[in-house]
């Protein structure tokens, strides 16, 4: 039997409980006043675009008077204007390189998001994903070694599969680019006596072969108009372009693993607990070849570039903090967009290390935002214990103290 007491220690228990997580959910960045009108500029990476452009349009539809402008131009395209300053933010899938952040100093990453790059073909005898490879193979293929499609390398792992003896055309990307970075990050750490040494990772690198584009969209568009030819670019187009896409080899040789949400997670896990502070140097951060059955080995944060002091690139503090609420928006509430585009959605850890650095954000001096550090009390306030106190002493009426839970309720304050 519930007696009065035993629900009033219910109920303080339940309060208390939820008490901090209320308290948490108000320390969230200022919402942008509603009475200006912010036109946000960001540049960058193409890896990223589709789930970034999903959030300017979901992001606008709660906040309308904040309009985004990103240009996917590319991670190198980013880093430049980051550079010189001409945006509010970047976009790149490359951290920036030593020589990078001399150039920009004080520059905090920003984990947006977490994908795969894919390597995509047209072979109209294998009208399915499925195909099996290797890093050495696509190495091979990269630096024009393999040329046909019927190689014994290629047949060794593919038994089943019909491969034709055609010439193999390479599609990969012109401009600066963070998906090239990924790729060929993973190809030098693959291939160290071969790729490494003669062509080496990089935003752009000397392709020793094949055609190139600009974008992830420009490769997907000569992979899918060109038969028989081979590119790399982010799951997300290959999905949302209905192309074919390899099962890469796992960092352990163990297993043949296809690029989906949850393998690309499986990539990040290690590392996320090694992960540096926004503000330190991520030039070393590398998800490519991560060990586990079901890791899928060609991985990456993306990242947002930030300077840590935002009267650099925007016209007033209002609109430095109109970015930070945006920023702060994309990594939390945003996140419940990324698996509909196959991006993997942060971790909670990454997601708070991400905080911690929006918390360094100033304007001209000004702190932003204090990223909710102070630690929320968990003690039952007085006015509700005594509300409690006297229902429990016949003190008030059943009708008075359900109108009090009922107001507990209604703020949030208690929740079911």
């Amino acid at each position: 039997m519930i007696t009065k007491k035993t629900s009033l220690l219910m109920i303080a228990t339940i309060v208390a409980i939820m008490a901090p997580l209320s308290a948490n959910a108000a320390t969230a960045p200022d919402v942008p006043s509603s009475d200006k009108t912010y036109n946000l500029n960001g540049a960058g990476a193409t890896f990223p675009f589709p789930l970034i452009d999903l959030w300017r349009v979901e992001y606008h539809n709660d906040f309308d008077n904040v309009n985004l402008n990103y240009q996917s131009i590319g991670s190198g395209g980013g880093v430049k204007q980051h550079i010189e300053k001409t945006v509010n933010f970047a976009a790149s899938d490359a951290p920036l390189t030593s020589s990078e952040r001399e150039l920009a100093p004080k520059t905090l990453h920003i984990p947006e998001t977490i994908g795969g790059v894919t390597v995509v073909y047209n072979i109209p005898e294998i009208p399915n994903s499925g195909l099996k490879l290797t890093g050495k193979i696509i190495s091979d293929i990269f630096m024009g070694k393999i040329t046909k499609w019927n190689d014994p390398a290629i047949k060794d792992i593919n038994p089943e599969l019909n491969l034709p003896g055609k010439e193999i055309l390479v599609a990969h990307r012109s401009d600066g680019s963070g998906t090239t970075f990924v790729f060929t990050d993973y190809l030098s750490k693959i291939d160290p006596d071969g790729w490494d040494k003669q062509v080496g990772k990089g935003k752009s690198v000397p392709w020793p072969t094949g055609l190139a584009a600009a974008g992830n969209e420009g490769v997907s568009g000569i992979v899918k108009s060109t038969k028989y030819s081979i590119g790399y670019v982010e799951l997300a187009y290959a999905f949302q372009t209905g192309m074919s896409f390899a099962h890469i080899q796992n960092g352990d040789k163990t297993n043949f693993v296809e690029p989906t949400i949850d393998t690309i997670s499986n990539a990040a896990a290690g590392i996320i607990s090694k992960l540096p502070a926004a503000e330190a140097d991520w030039s070393a951060v590398s998800i490519v070849n991560a060990p586990g059955p079901n890791s899928y080995p060609i991985a990456s944060f993306s990242y947002l570039l930030v300077y840590e002091d935002l009267a650099k690139v925007t016209k007033s503090k209002d609109e430095a903090k109109a970015i930070i609420h945006m920023i702060h928006w994309m990594i939390t509430d945003g996140q419940q967009f990324s698996s509909s585009l196959l991006y993997a959605p942060l971790p909670n850890q990454v997601i708070d290390l991400d905080k911690k650095g929006l918390s360094r954000v100033t304007y001209d001096g000004e702190v932003l935002w204090n990223g909710g550090s102070a630690k929320p009390s968990s003690k039952l306030p007085d006015w509700i214990r005594n509300n409690a106190k006297w229902w429990a002493d016949g003190l008030i009426t059943d009708d008075d103290y359900i109108k009090g839970l009922q107001y507990l309720i209604s703020e949030g304050i208690l929740k079911i």
